[in-house]
């Protein structure tokens, strides 16, 4: 699957904030994690990660050059692991592969070792996506609340 990671900037908040929301609408309507799910969010939290010397936040790309979703990658470069969150693919762009491009295309620009990342344990699709990119359970487990609980992958 053929996609580009841009990097975004902090002039770039708005956007990727609407997109956020509407890549996590379906998952806040069904879980209503308020709490935690990214489409909740301020724009304010959104901009203040995109200042953070170890965030990089890209936008997945197609190569016509429409945005189709976004990645934040937290890479700290101290040896620590990497992280992955969020990663969201637009409702329209979903089931194409391009979040299996943008892991990979994460994973050439930061490494390919030493991840870390968490999902909901009830949608398996998502499930299945880290698995299938060669992410295993690590054992991070946390209930949200009753029918909804995150588990931890790494590589």
């Amino acid at each position: 699957m053929a996609v580009r990671l841009v990097l975004a900037g902090e002039k770039d908040a708005q956007v990727i904030h609407l997109m956020q929301i509407s890549a996590f609408a379906g998952l806040l309507e069904k879980y209503r994690d308020y709490d935690t799910n990214p489409g909740a969010e301020p724009m304010e939290k959104v901009k203040a990660r995109l200042t953070q010397d170890y965030t990089y936040y890209y936008f997945v790309v197609l190569n016509g050059g429409e945005n189709v979703g976004a990645i934040r990658v937290v890479d700290r470069k101290k040896g620590e692991c990497k992280r992955i969150a969020p990663l969201f693919i637009l409702p329209q762009y979903r089931n194409k592969g391009y979040a299996q491009a943008a892991i990979r295309e994460a994973e050439r620009l930061h490494g390919a070792e030493n991840w870390l990342l968490d999902t909901i344990l009830q949608e398996k699709g998502n499930c299945h996506l880290y698995e299938k990119m060669g992410y295993r359970r690590n054992g991070f487990v946390r209930c949200i609340h009753e029918g909804m609980t995150l588990v931890g992958y790494e590589k």
